[in-house]
């Protein structure tokens, strides 16, 4: 099996950030939330103030002015060019996506792409609620294991070191910058 991050990783870009701009566009009303995502963003990245769940939640707030299942299709018509060619190249039959951005907004197009395995963060596709914690960091592995047990992971690949732990217990695990491709320990990041 291998693994991939989504977003910087085989998505060009941040899938979420992009579908909030995109619901933004089609729902105006989002705009009134902005005050209290302005908020949550000063409190837990300037003041260290809360989790990262915690913000996400806030910040998935703007779901309820949405028809998320209608507009998650939407995004995906207009987004999926996104997915990056050296991805598509290499594509395996038993590959897994995990991923911090939620399930609701990934599942569409893993199915689209014959993605079968997927974990990512739980979310409401409605109230914008986290259902456990956000899939990120140690939290990937912790999921991973919930899921796979000792399954073996042959190559894992990632945009970020924030992703050290899945790194870790991969047979071999890769940093993408951009369509750059490099071994993971190639700028000191660790792995095993």
């Amino acid at each position: 099996m291998n693994a991939y991050d989504f977003d910087k990783t085989i998505y060009d870009g941040d899938s979420t950030a992009d579908f909030y701009l995109f619901s933004l566009k089609r729902h105006k009303k989002i705009l009134l939330l902005a005050p209290s995502l302005f908020g949550a963003f000063v409190a837990f990245y300037v003041f260290k103030r809360g989790t990262k769940t915690q913000f996400k939640e806030k910040m998935y707030r703007f779901l309820r002015c949405c028809d998320t299942k209608k507009d998650v299709e939407a995004f995906w018509d207009a987004h999926q060019k996104n997915i990056k060619p050296f991805y598509i190249k290499q594509q395996r039959e038993d590959d897994l996506i995990i991923s911090a951005s939620p399930v609701f907004l990934l599942r569409p197009v893993c199915d689209r792409l014959g993605i079968r395995e997927l974990i990512a963060s739980e979310v409401d596709p409605v109230t914008g609620k986290y259902s456990g914690e956000n899939c990120h960091g140690k939290e990937k592995v912790r999921l991973f294991r919930e899921r796979y047990g000792d399954a073996a992971v042959e190559e894992f690949y990632s945009d970020s070191y924030s992703d050290t732990p899945m790194a870790q217990i991969a047979a071999r695990a890769f940093l993408v910058k951009g369509e750059r491709i490099t071994d993971w320990d190639a700028k000191g990041g660790s792995h095993k």
